[in-house]
């Protein structure tokens, strides 16, 4: 297929793409699916085909391919600043392409806390430098591949200001949230599965940044919490906690020690996570971090009160004491009595409901389309001087 008059032929270099989930495989499918309708002409080269080499070997190979690909590209553009960011950055300077750099989250960081016993915030961990040789390598990378694109799109000013802060221009810097289609949930029924009276579901990565142990905590000493009659107060109270990642033993084994009732459910299709946020009573993202969370769009696009941290992007989405409640990301006390007000007043549960449906619908895909298309014209632009 050619490009239409005006158009460009764009290369996208995804580390994941559609049957696989995540954030990227279905920004990239979006990309590939919808770009054409401004007259581009799309080519995704996707790390995952070539997963089942051995290493060395395939990254060879996805370097042959991306070279292959961007032979008639008018733009590279890569969705990461390492896996595929890193030969994206080296094709691009070998081809003399302009280079476009999506960037949404610090890998160092994230490899950092999980491999290397980082504990620093994302915040504090941007400006520091006594970190194993591996993460500085990282951040090296990372800060290396942002410099050498031309353009960098980030979903929220919170990851604007990490980039920043690794040493990157903020006017190569530009924001464009995520979008968002309320008909990618429409079918989903309101009410499908039977949670109980009182249900708290939660979802991510089992990492340790995302703060299940304190939920956990929290939800334990609810459900324990006696009345002056002597009766438990939530004696029918559960977490439903969907996703998986190096901490689920570790969770576990708290969990049990705690008595808390929680259920692991592991890592579910996208269509089980949005049945589960219709159904609960309460959705708590205890997190530390969260550059933009699309998972909090369909907590709000499903009506279930969101409780969350005010950190990074989250503080851009949720409203406190409109469409979400923020706890103190750590403070299990705060954290709940927060789950406890929610489940005790429902017309607080029906106002946060109501709101957050009203802010999802400021986001859409047709947005963040024309926004990307406004970076890509100022590339073709750029360089046809």
């Amino acid at each position: 297929m050619e490009a239409k008059d005006g158009g460009l032929h764009v290369v996208i270099a995804t580390g994941i793409f559609p049957p696989q989930s995540g954030g990227p495989a279905t920004y990239s499918k979006l990309l590939a699916d919808r770009l054409p309708d401004f007259g581009h002409t799309v080519k995704v080269v996707n790390f995952g085909s070539v997963l089942h080499w051995p290493k060395g070997v395939r990254h060879a190979l996805y370097f042959a391919k991306l070279f292959t690909a961007a032979l008639q590209a008018d733009v590279i553009y890569a969705q990461d600043p390492v896996s595929v960011g890193l030969p994206a950055k080296w094709v691009a300077h070998l081809l003399r392409k302009p280079f476009l750099l999506k960037i949404v989250g610090d890998y160092a960081w994230e490899q950092g806390s999980q491999r290397y016993g980082v504990t620093d915030t994302l915040d504090h961990f941007s400006l520091g430098s006594d970190y194993p040789l591996a993460v500085r390598k990282l951040k090296q990378i990372q800060l290396g591949v942002a410099l050498a694109a031309d353009k960098i799109i980030v979903p929220s000013e919170y990851l604007k200001r990490i980039v920043s802060a690794w040493g990157v221009p903020a006017e190569k810097i530009t924001v464009i949230y995520n979008g968002f289609e309320l008909s990618s949930v429409a079918k989903v029924p309101a009410k499908q599965l039977n949670l109980g009276a009182h249900s708290v579901v939660s979802v991510g990565r089992l990492v340790p940044w995302k703060g299940f142990d304190t939920l956990i905590e929290a939800v334990a000493n609810l459900a324990g919490h006696i009345t002056t009659s002597g009766q438990k107060s939530y004696s029918d109270l559960r977490l439903y906690i969907l996703g998986d990642g190096p901490d689920r033993a570790t969770l576990a084994q708290r969990a049990s020690e705690l008595k808390a009732p929680v259920t692991f459910l592991g890592k579910v299709d996208h269509g089980t996570v949005l049945q589960y946020l219709a159904s609960a009573n309460v959705f708590a993202l205890n997190t530390a971090y969260e550059g933009f969370s699309h998972l909090l769009l369909e907590a709000m696009a499903m009506g279930v009160p969101i409780i969350t941290t005010p950190v990074g992007g989250n503080v851009e989405l949720i409203a406190d004491g409109k469409n979400g409640l923020f706890v103190p990301q750590g403070d299990v006390r705060s954290l709940a009595d927060t789950i406890e007000r929610v489940l005790k007043d429902d017309h607080l549960a029906r106002q946060l409901s109501t709101a957050g449906k009203s802010r999802v619908a400021e986001f859409s895909d047709e947005k963040m389309l024309r926004e990307l298309q406004i970076v890509l014209s100022s590339l073709k632009a750029s360089n046809s001087k």
